[in-house]
């Protein structure tokens, strides 16, 4: 479809994100057996949480904006790849590289894309591991592939990065760069608080 993704109110533009809203809940549930799962096989809460949203259609075209796209269906469904996200919350750091394993063996999805913030954290102190994810779809009689965006985080990595969204992007005053600087070392220490639980997570266990 090359149509131009301006009226955002339009039935086809609505019909595409009932598409991603129905890829992502399929995700989902299937997240939320694997939440179960582990916890039965480990005694505790591998997953804490997990959240799910669907970009607004401002976000979206803000986007394809930002990044020079033309503003047409093709575009939109080849380069923007977070139009469907999800948020897992684990407790322990090392639950996320067991999370990322397992979601990586879910039958009849593929992993497009990962992004590991953890070894390489982005210059602002965010820390998490991101996965693009192809789910199949039924639709109108046909399989579809269609793209989820997972991010997984502890709960301190999302303490952060929640708190520092807000600071930075829900506020009327633009942060300064000494605060910007003090969000980075916070995210640095919460980082080390991290490792160090864990780690003694994983003495108890041996």
């Amino acid at each position: 479809m090359q149509m131009v993704v301006v009226n955002t109110s339009n039935k086809n533009f609505n019909e595409l994100m009932s598409v991603y809203e129905q890829a992502k809940k399929q995700l989902e549930e299937v997240l939320l057996l694997i939440k179960y799962a582990t916890k039965q096989y480990y005694g505790y809460d591998v997953i804490s949480n997990i959240t799910s949203r669907i970009k607004t259609p401002q976000s979206i075209v803000n986007k394809m904006k930002k990044k020079n796209y033309e503003l047409t269906y093709e575009n939109l469904i080849n380069n923007i790849n977070d139009i469907a996200g999800i948020r897992v919350i684990c407790q322990m750091k090392g639950d996320i590289e067991l999370i990322r394993n397992i979601i990586c063996k879910i039958p009849n999805v593929e992993v497009l894309k990962e992004k590991d913030y953890l070894k390489h954290a982005k210059k602002s102190g965010y820390s998490a591991y991101h996965m693009i994810i192809e789910v199949p779809l039924e639709y109108k009689g046909e399989t579809i592939y269609v793209k989820v965006e997972v991010q997984i985080r502890t709960m301190a990595m999302d303490f952060w990065a929640t708190n520092e969204h807000k600071i930075k992007y829900k506020t009327k005053n633009k942060i300064s760069i000494f605060d910007s600087k003090k969000l980075e070392f916070y995210a640095k220490i919460l980082n080390k608080i991290d490792e160090k639980i864990s780690n003694i997570y994983k003495k108890q266990k041996v």
